[in-house]
C-alpha cells in the first residue's frame, strides 16, 4: 500500500521557519521524482501550486520564484523521506502543503496535506 504521510506544519510567526518532513513507503522511492505542492485555502479549487521539486538522485532541484532562497528541498533515500525547509516565512505562505512522487511513466502519489499557518 503507498503512503505519503507529512508532517511538521503548524503555527509560526512571520520571519520563523518550519521543516516539512513526508515519510513514504510502498514504492521504489529512490525511482521517483519529489515535490512540495501548496493550496491555499481561499480557493480549495485552484490547482496546487508546485513549491519545490528534487529529481531522483538529487540531481537536480527547483523552485517556485516566490520561495527562492527562503526554502530548500531535500530527500533521503535511505528513509524514504522528503524535507522542506522554509525559513523567512511570510504570511502569503499560508496554505496546505502536500507532498507528491511522479515516475516518468506518469504515476503520481500524493500525500494528505499538512496546514502550515504564518501569523503574528
Amino acid at each position: 500500500q503507498v503512503q505519503l504521510v507529512e508532517s511538521g506544519g503548524g503555527l509560526v510567526q512571520p520571519g520563523g521557519s518550519l521543516r516539512l518532513s513526508c515519510a513514504a513507503s510502498g514504492f521504489t522511492f529512490r525511482a521517483y521524482a519529489l515535490g512540495w505542492y501548496r493550496q491555499t485555502p481561499t480557493n480549495e479549487r485552484a490547482e496546487r501550486e508546485l513549491v519545490a521539486a528534487i529529481g531522483s538522485e538529487s540531481a537536480t532541484t527547483n523552485f517556485a520564484d516566490s520561495v527562492k532562497g527562503r526554502f530548500t528541498i531535500s530527500r533521503d533515500d535511505a528513509k524514504n523521506t522528503i524535507y522542506l525547509q522554509m525559513t523567512s516565512l511570510r504570511p502569503e505562505d499560508t496554505a496546505m502543503y502536500y507532498c507528491s512522487a511522479y515516475h516518468y511513466d506518469g504515476t503520481r502519489y500524493w500525500g494528505q496535506g499538512t496546514q502550515v499557518t504564518v501569523s503574528s
